[in-house]
């Protein structure tokens, strides 16, 4: 709380502020406690308040970008502004435009068909809200991976509280400032702390818990849910692949893999994590990379495109998958003459030959800017690869050939598919959102979302005119007839 001139202030103004300064001080459970019963005080949330409620959001997002661009930066010790103004403002923007733009259509109660048994009854869905939520929202894409669930759940009429990561402490205190300025404390609130509080969150008994970040972690998280028997979308991450068909313009595919892979300096959930390609291409493949990085980044030292690692624990981490990738035999293929420089957390972009199963980078999810490239030499032979492991959250073929276009579509299960293209699924509203087996449960954006954090209530509504006494005892022949029909 801040108070610049006192004396200018007027009581109802102190009172505002001190409220707010002491909701975001509250202990968990207090914070949890007032958005639950605030919820269950209003059930039916009308649609003027839901879309009140995402317009707040929006101005929220517009008026503090550069602040939220300049927050995450300081958080990563260098994070591109263009990148979080692509990657983060601007899907945010998007998931709140469409949210406000259909929400009224959402919350509609609709008609179902009723089978013809039950008429003249009638039967309906009605959307209601799940109550207090709660988002986990994980360091890599802070801002859109709160703004984006958090609009979902607004839209559907809940009340939410969100965890912000660690490592981004500063944006999270940010985020958290900027929250109470619009939004009333049993409305959303923002949490910040270390794992212990994030273990603590995970544990209250919310109406529904969505958690984005490992799957190991993801794991803790499902198990602390249990306890309240709270459902749980779960967006994890693993080992998305890039598909290269036989006959697809190599330098095309080479282009769009490493512009999903380097954006955010790979820290991507649904980044390339590697790359099956046909035997014989593997060193056209580096010497495309090494054109492309030199076009994308001509001073990767200095250049304010490229990202940093977010902290030394993961800087380290990376150092290590390529010394254990080098004793296990395979081939580093650097796409810079810039070393790792532990001191500005700048990676540069590795591509790693004769890589095998037995070593941690193909057995971890990356989260970095090291790709592995796998030669296939048989199409069907890379297909099987992906299916002999975890199902991935995405994944990204290339290839104009319709007939190998639906053998990949049919023939392999994902959270999600880009062709001929990487990330691109994740920006469209339309499209739900989220993994498969290790790589998540659940889904979230535009109505998906809306979907996940609603109960889509189902009423019967009798007719007057009904047949149901035909069904009641003492029970004879009729009844016998009537069952031999239904049952026929």
């Amino acid at each position: 709380m801040k108070l610049e001139s006192p004396v200018l202030l007027q009581p109802a103004q102190i009172a505002a502020d001190f409220a707010d300064a002491l909701a975001a001080t509250l202990p968990l459970q207090a914070r949890f406690d007032a958005l639950h019963r605030a919820a269950r005080a209003q059930i039916d949330v009308p649609r003027a308040l839901r879309e009140d409620r995402l317009n707040r959001l929006r101005t929220l997002v517009k008026a503090n970008a550069e602040a939220f661009a300049a927050a995450i930066s300081a958080d990563f010790g260098h994070r591109s502004a263009h990148e979080t103004r692509l990657a983060e403002v601007f899907p945010s923007l998007e998931a709140l435009r469409h949210a406000r733009r259909h929400v009224g259509g959402w919350m509609k109660p609709r008609r179902v068909s009723t089978s013809l048994l039950f008429r003249p009854g009638r039967a309906r869905l009605i959307p209601q809200p799940l109550g207090a939520v709660g988002i986990i929202v994980p360091w890599n894409y802070p801002l859109m991976l709160a703004v984006s669930p958090l609009a979902a759940a607004l839209a559907a009429g809940n009340r939410v509280m969100l965890k912000m990561s660690e490592f981004t402490p500063r944006f999270g205190e940010l985020l958290a400032q900027r929250v109470a300025e619009l939004f009333a404390p049993d409305e959303v609130t923002v949490v910040n702390g270390d794992a212990s509080v994030g273990a603590a969150f995970a544990a209250l008994p919310f109406d529904h818990l969505l958690f984005t970040g490992s799957t190991g972690v993801g794991r803790h998280i499902m198990h602390a849910a249990a306890d309240h028997l709270t459902p749980v979308t779960l967006e994890l991450g693993g080992k998305s692949p890039a598909l290269i068909g036989p006959d697809y313009p190599l330098a095309r595919a080479v282009e769009r893999i490493l512009a999903g892979k380097l954006l955010n300096a790979g820290q991507t959930c649904i980044a390339p994590d590697y790359v099956l390609l046909p035997a014989g291409d593997e060193a056209a493949f580096v010497e495309l990379a090494r054109a492309t990085v030199q076009r994308m980044f001509p001073d990767l030292a200095r250049t304010p495109d490229y990202s940093s690692i977010v902290n030394d624990r993961h800087f380290g981490r990376l150092q290590g998958l390529l010394d254990d990738a080098a004793v296990r035999g395979a081939r580093l293929e650097p796409l810079s003459d810039l070393p790792a420089d532990p001191a500005s957390r700048r990676f540069p972009p590795v591509l790693l030959r004769g890589v095998h199963d037995g070593m941690q980078v193909m057995r971890e999810e990356i989260f970095g800017p090291l790709l592995p490239l796998l030669p296939y030499r048989d199409f069907g032979e890379a297909l099987a690869y992906v299916n002999d492991h975890p199902r991935p959250l995405a994944l990204y073929l290339f290839d104009n050939d319709s007939r190998r276009q639906q053998q990949v579509l049919h023939g392999t299960v994902a959270g999600g598919v880009t062709v001929n293209d990487t990330l691109l699924h994740i920006a469209q509203e339309n499209l739900p959102f989220g993994g498969v087996g290790p790589s998540g449960m659940g889904h979230y954006h535009g109505e998906e979302g809306f979907r996940t954090f609603s109960k889509m209530k189902g009423v019967f509504l009798q007719s007057p005119l009904n047949g149901m006494a035909l069904f009641n005892p003492p029970y004879g022949r009729l009844m016998d007839r009537l069952l031999a029909f239904l049952t026929r």
